[in-house]
């Protein structure tokens, strides 16, 4: 197996996009990571892209031939995959691209991820997501994804020292984050009370807990590594990739507290890359609600269950922290496309990295990057070095 790097990266602005189409999008993204990677569509070999539901969200199928043909690829024949696993969609298809540049398959890879969310209304979207989950046990029973994550966050809170004040200071670091970010859908800053004094959604998640319906696009640039300098003087390595799975209705899992597919696939990332905890610089987690973040601190490692709250609060998770989490603003502040979620995710660690993050940039040689499809069924987790 060779070596991977990443040597181009491109995203759209998130938000809503209304003047944008989908096929807008996705090309931005592609144009910008080529053009930060120096080469031509001609070089490319192959492109995965992650896209969870453009059949519901744009009446669209056929992806990837779709993608290829509007990229301006498809006179050369170059394959082009679509990937989905939900919310992991865009985490998966990078982690397809390291894959088949690591076998020696292919040399220049896209991994890209593209959704165009805000064309319908707020009922078909929140119907579309549900599809995330288990339609048969949990969509027809009634159970939204703000539903589900409440489930989590009151059992959670019941088991743990977690309060509401703790919760909501998620999401006021990420605004933080977020406001610092050109790409981001919100960049205005929040406080506490912005959080508590919003709309309650699913008990006891309230507006600001949750991430937002976005448009937008990413997309990065594959090689393997011992090629690397023939496109960047800064080339960022891919030390690990890791999935793992879990059931994909809650009421089946061994802890709803717990993600037992982050827990998986974070130890087997770090058991690949020979690192542990105190090597990673930073970390862009799936903050889809506010406590998702809470969790996916804890079950990668980075803390015992129950002190992530605690920790929020005390702003060792914030930029100038021991560990910052979701420099880029995530899901929360920066938007939730959600098939390109876990390729922005990759773009923002390789930003950082390349010490060109400006306003939001932390001292980072190693980031990690961890993406979830529905509530936890699909977990991707990847580990990137200077």
């Amino acid at each position: 197996m060779r070596d991977v790097a990443v040597v181009g990266v491109g995203c759209t602005e998130f938000g809503e996009r209304w003047s944008a189409s989908f096929r807008d999008l996705f090309v931005t993204a592609g144009t910008l990571a080529l053009e930060d990677a120096g080469i031509s569509g001609e070089r490319i070999d192959a492109l995965y892209v992650g896209n969870m539901s453009a059949g519901r969200f744009i009446e669209q199928e056929h992806i990837g031939a779709l993608i290829a043909d509007f990229a301006g690829l498809a006179t050369n024949h170059i394959p082009s995959t679509r990937v989905e696993a939900a919310c992991a969609s865009g985490g998966l298809a990078f982690r397809q691209a390291v894959i088949a540049v690591a076998s020696g398959m292919e040399d220049v890879v896209v991994a890209a991820g593209v959704e165009k969310m805000t064309d319908v209304g707020t009922g078909v979207s929140v119907d579309t997501l549900a599809g995330a989950a288990d339609r048969e046990w949990e969509g027809f029973a009634g159970a939204t994804f703000p539903g589900l994550y409440a489930m989590i966050a009151t059992d959670y809170m019941h088991r743990y020292p977690l309060t509401r004040e703790q919760l909501a200071e998620v999401a006021v670091k990420n605004h933080e984050n977020g406001s610092k970010n050109p790409i981001a859908q919100f960049q205005n800053r929040i406080t506490v009370d912005t959080v508590l004094s919003s709309s309650l959604v699913a008990d006891p998640l309230r507006l600001f807990d949750c991430s937002p319906i976005t448009d937008g696009a990413a997309a990065v640039v594959v090689v393997p590594l011992e090629r690397a300098r023939e496109f960047t003087d800064s080339p960022v390595r891919v030390l690990a990739s890791a999935q793992a799975s879990d059931t994909i209705a809650l009421h089946d899992r061994r802890d709803i507290s717990t993600l037992d597919a982050t827990v998986a696939a974070g130890k087997r990332a770090l058991e690949r890359s020979r690192l542990t905890h105190r090597d990673i610089d930073l970390v862009e987690v799936h903050d889809c609600f506010t406590i998702a973040e809470i969790c996916a601190i804890e079950d990668l490692g980075f803390c015992a269950k129950g002190e992530a709250g605690r920790l929020t609060a005390e702003g060792v998770t914030a930029l100038g922290g021991d560990i910052p989490v979701n420099p880029s603003g995530g899901l929360k502040a920066c938007g939730h496309p959600v098939g390109a979620t876990g390729v922005k995710q990759i773009c923002e660690v390789v930003t950082q990295i390349r010490g060109e993050a400006a306003g939001r940039q932390v001292d980072a040689e190693i980031g990690m990057t961890h993406n979830v499809g529905g509530t936890g069924a699909t977990v991707v987790v990847h580990i990137l070095g200077a």
